[in-house]
């Protein structure tokens, strides 16, 4: 019989008081890469809320915020060391709802809502390749290669949707669109979610390592992207995600070309 099961053998409080803590720090979370996270949550309800309220260009700056944490999240819980199962479970829920729900909502009620039965399908389909790129991309984590995105991230499918509701919006032309714009919007919410189901190959940039000395040039290119996303961000900010997006077919392309190329210098 082991001591613990002997119940003559009382064990003493300070031997309790010594088990709990551990107990609860295996059950705890990390804080620190989960306030990120929650931080992406917010922001997409707050995009959803503002789009009810017809505040369209706060609700497209907030999933544009929801984009920046979630960049952070993963590169300080990398950094930091407090990388989890919760916290894997969790960004991708919050995912879901900033850059599935939200856009999909937003679009909805800015535009699509005025086609009918076609505009809530065309905003559901976005919601669900949304959700279907994410279940992918969790279930092949381990399988696939860590330097491209295999169909368009959901992040950057929502920087579409939203990055075009900005720039109608502060050009102003919002009720000039009509029902040709309302279809337009329509394309592009089933193009965008289309593009995060498909096969198209995307480079994912993780493998870009901060810590290393880069070129004098380098900078010098940063500091201008910067200089010129600040002269006009909701068009330039578009214009980004747009060549992102369009990268991904020419992307594809040449991989299958190397691949035939191969293929052929086999045979011979």
């Amino acid at each position: 019989m082991k001591p613990e099961d002997d119940p003559d053998i009382i064990r003493g409080e300070d031997e309790l008081e010594d088990e709990a803590p551990r107990s609860r720090r295996r059950r705890g979370v990390y804080l620190l890469p989960n306030l990120f996270t929650t931080g992406v949550l917010f922001s997409g309800f707050l995009a959803i809320v503002s789009a009810i309220d017809g505040e369209f260009i706060t609700a497209a700056i907030a999933v544009f915020v929801a984009m920046v944490l979630d960049t952070l999240d993963g590169r300080v819980a990398r950094m930091t060391d407090t990388q989890s199962e919760f916290g894997a479970q969790f960004d991708s829920l919050s995912d879901l709802v900033s850059f599935g729900l939200a856009p999909a909502l937003v679009v909805y009620l800015w535009q699509l809502q005025d086609l009918g039965n076609f505009g809530w399908v065309g905003a559901f389909f976005f919601a669900t390749a949304a959700a279907l790129r994410l279940a992918r991309f969790n279930s092949r984590l381990a399988v696939t290669d860590k330097r491209f995105f295999q169909g368009l991230p959901s992040p950057a499918s929502a920087a579409l949707l939203v990055g075009t509701v900005w720039v109608v919006e502060d050009l102003g032309l919002a009720a000039e669109l009509g029902d040709t714009g309302a279809v337009a919007v329509l394309v592009i919410t089933v193009l965008a979610g289309a593009a995060m189901v498909s096969n198209l190959t995307y480079f994912s940039f993780k493998d870009m390592d901060f810590r290393h000395r880069v070129p004098f040039l380098a900078m010098l290119g940063v500091v201008g992207a910067l200089m010129l996303a600040a002269l006009d961000p909701p068009k330039m900010l578009l214009a980004g995600f747009v060549a992102y997006a369009l990268s991904g077919p020419l992307l594809t392309l040449i991989r299958w070309q190397r691949h035939r190329r191969r293929g052929r210098g086999t045979q011979d």
